[in-house]
């Protein structure tokens, strides 16, 4: 018996550790031919291999998708590889934090080309190939699954610019959505709250041990990547006739 999404193909950004990395293997195993997307090609082979000695197809592409000729490319790579393209999940991302009077705006800059520029190339990229999936008898539909935040819904002092990021993919995803679903490419966006990956690591020790005092204190069981990967799979496995515009996903205990 075939898995649901047999015989389509995704791309992963952002896949070579966290949550990216957990969504391509459970895409694959759902049936999905993946192609990882990040910088560290060394853990995109180590994830390669993991998916094919589980019996999934994978492919590596090395890439800084801030650079809007490497996302181009990165999506050029994927159609010459499997020859169509069904599912983009935009999951790279930055979270760095700070005052708006004494954060670097070089962190700025560096927040709103992978929070925001990478997702808008990579989406513009693959948005061709997704309409033709969604034309033809496989599913007659794709998918483009947006990993926004909580911090897309709620803001709070020193994640000023990152909330501006993450409402910003809110309000594109939803534009997106109403552009493009009566062609049967759907458009959803993922909000998670406090989940256990590498993306507090960016941040200076001081904000480190800031947040982990306050996660010990307020969120003492995170969510695992594994979590947020298994909401993605849930919205890309819907019957064509079904689509889930938003999901905020909570860890139980984060108020």
């Amino acid at each position: 018996m075939s898995s649901p999404l047999t015989g389509t193909v995704a791309i992963v950004t952002g896949a070579s550790s966290g949550i990216g990395e957990a969504t391509a293997v459970r895409l694959a195993e759902h049936g999905a031919s993946v192609a990882v997307v990040a910088r560290r090609k060394d853990r995109l082979d180590a994830l390669v291999a993991e998916i094919e000695a589980a019996g999934g197809t994978a492919l590596a592409v090395e890439a800084d998708i801030t650079d809007r000729n490497q996302a181009e490319q990165a999506v050029a790579a994927v159609i010459d590889r499997f020859g169509r393209l069904d599912i983009l999940i935009n999951n790279a991302g930055l979270m760095l934090l700070g005052t708006v009077l004494d954060q670097d705006v070089d962190e700025w800059e560096r927040m709103i080309a992978v929070n925001q520029k990478a997702l808008l190339y990579m989406t513009n990229a693959a948005l061709p190939h997704l309409l033709t999936a969604a034309e033809d008898d496989l599913r007659k539909v794709a998918d483009i699954i947006n990993i926004s935040s909580i911090a897309g819904r709620q803001a709070w002092p020193k994640f000023g610019v990152y909330n501006m990021t993450k409402f910003a993919v809110n309000g594109f995803t939803e534009a997106l959505r109403q552009e493009v679903t009566q062609k049967h490419v759907r458009v959803g966006v993922l909000e998670p709250g406090a989940v256990a990956t590498e993306l507090v690591s960016h941040n200076n020790q001081t904000v480190k041990d800031e947040l982990a005092a306050s996660d010990a204190k307020n969120i003492p069981e995170r969510l695992q990547p594994e979590d947020i990967a298994e909401s993605i799979a849930y919205m890309v496995t819907r019957h064509r006739r079904s689509s889930i515009a938003e999901l905020w996903a909570m860890p139980t205990s984060q108020a």
